[in-house]
């Protein structure tokens, strides 16, 4: 869970009805649990790859009593919270992966423009100069992507469809575009002295969190569909 060690209470979606039948949309309950509530057992921070200043934990329950008022609108309406949150949540990771490949794409530049090979350099040959400007292509695209989700609500509109997209294509962009960095500072991009090492393991996780890469393509597939359908 991330933040796990340092939040005072946390949201809990828990499966209600045991039929094994049940719909997802009715099957599970929303819960907000106070983080000291007797039973909880808070584990040790997690090495993670990338983004290690996040204190990612494990949070086990243990015979925990959640008193009544603490269900969220009602029994069964758990799934439906949680998906209606990740609306609001997936744009600004978006916005995140975007910072990330930004960065990337600054720090390629600046040492593209610094080193040397065969007394060029590195932006003058054009194989690494078409690489900048993929990259920058991606950023760019990926930004107008969360901005359009972000708009969609501002419009009072729900904005499910284009905050999948935004997601899935700024996680991908930011793992290309740190991928590239890492190519155009060659074996330097490879050790730790330099930025662009641990931008390439902290945007792994913008393809994972807040719903995977692929979940995101089943969400915006069905989304077109039905558009056509209707």
């Amino acid at each position: 869970i991330t933040n796990g060690g340092q939040a005072n209470w946390y949201f809990l979606l828990a499966r209600s009805d045991p039929d094994p039948k049940a719909s997802a949309g009715k099957a599970f309950t929303g819960f907000i649990v106070d983080a000291d509530s007797p039973g909880i057992q808070i584990g040790r921070k997690e090495m993670n790859m990338g983004q290690r200043c996040s204190d990612t934990r494990g949070i086990v329950f243990e015979d925990v009593r959640v008193p009544k008022e603490n269900v969220l609108i009602g029994e069964g309406a758990g799934f439906k919270i949680a998906m209606g949150a990740f609306d609001k949540t997936r744009p600004p990771v978006a916005a995140g992966a975007v910072g990330l490949a930004q960065r990337a794409l600054d720090e390629a530049t600046k040492y593209a423009l610094e080193r040397k090979t065969f007394g060029r350099l590195l932006a003058q040959h054009q194989a690494v100069s078409f690489m900048l400007a993929d990259m920058a292509l991606k950023v760019e695209l990926a930004r107008l992507g969360y901005q359009r989700a972000a708009w969609e609500v501002d419009q009072g509109r729900r904005n499910t469809y284009y905050a999948s997209i935004a997601k899935a294509f700024a996680g991908d962009i930011a793992n290309q575009v740190a991928s590239d960095a890492v190519q155009i500072f060659g074996g330097n991009g490879f050790n730790s002295e330099y930025p662009v090492e641990k931008l390439m393991r902290d945007a792994k996780i913008y393809q994972i969190y807040e719903g995977t890469a692929q979940i995101q393509r089943v969400i915006i597939a069905r989304q077109h569909i039905e558009k056509y359908e209707q």
